[in-house]
């Protein structure tokens, strides 16, 4: 069984951060271990608290995994502040190098609530981007990395990814989902070249974790050894028929299915 460390906040209502996580490693028959980051009071609705855990605690965790059960990949989420950052990127460099790194980077919930501080995007930048084997941004995170206004269209994606890239990250996975239009295209950049993958917009409210479940779903197609590529087009298509079966639940923006399938059978 490979092993997939996620370095991430909780989220209470069980949609996004740690708890999505470790349900889409386990639909992929991967064992995911935990270093947990922030604890959110959170539902359908919005982000109602953020309590973060301990730096030295979040360290700890990281380490003890590491030393003891080991991993084949590392996804990371919600890192709030810089010195999170900074220790995660240290934990990782003592502790797991070269270990492929599927670098997240939360910086807003889907209710609107802010999950990060201002010194930590340019920790962000400086300490974890260069280690990544993948970087995750959907548009609005991409421009805040940037620090540029916006980004409206598929061209924007190419171009702000190939300078993310050019910050150190082997790869670079634009999403597409805040980009207005009824197909969605999400754009990798890698060494391999410029792959543009679209599928048709799914109208519906119940969308929270999709990034969070997107990038665990990447980093357990590393852990189990499949290409990169191989590893993005499976990993949307189980989001998209996660979407599409989603159960319907809360008011705001729902929680996705989870649990539809295992394996390849998404394809």
């Amino acid at each position: 069984m490979r092993r997939l460390l996620i370095v991430a906040g909780s989220d209470s209502g069980g949609g996004a951060g740690i708890q999505a996580d470790i349900k889409t490693a386990t639909a992929y028959g991967v064992y995911a271990a935990t270093a947990i980051t922030a604890i959110t009071v959170q539902d359908t609705l919005g982000v109602h608290g953020v309590h973060a855990v301990p730096d030295e605690t979040i360290a700890a965790q990281l380490r003890v995994v590491l030393d003891d059960i080991g991993a084949d990949a590392v996804k990371t989420g919600m890192l709030a502040s810089a010195a999170v950052i900074a220790l995660v990127a240290a934990g990782l460099e003592k502790h797991a190098p070269g270990v492929p790194l599927v670098v997240d980077p939360v910086m807003v919930a889907k209710g609107g609530a802010r999950l990060i501080d201002e010194g930590a995007v340019a920790a962000l930048k400086d300490l974890l981007i260069p280690r990544a084997t993948l970087l995750t941004p959907n548009a609005p995170e991409a421009a805040a990395l940037l620090g540029v206004a916006e980004l409206n269209s598929v061209d924007d994606l190419l171009i702000a990814g190939r300078e993310l890239k050019a910050m150190g990250a082997s790869a670079v996975l634009m999403k597409g989902g805040h980009i207005q239009g009824e197909t969605v295209a999400d754009v990798l950049i890698s060494d391999d070249g410029e792959d543009v993958f679209s599928h048709a917009r799914i109208h519906t409210q119940h969308t929270h974790g999709t990034g969070c479940t997107l990038a665990s779903a990447i980093a357990s197609g590393l852990a189990l050894g499949w290409t990169l590529r191989d590893a993005v087009e499976t990993a949307r298509a189980y989001v998209i028929k996660a979407i599409e079966t989603a159960p319907g639940f809360g008011e705001g923006h729902g929680p996705l299915n989870h649990m539809h399938g295992i394996g390849r059978s998404w394809t």
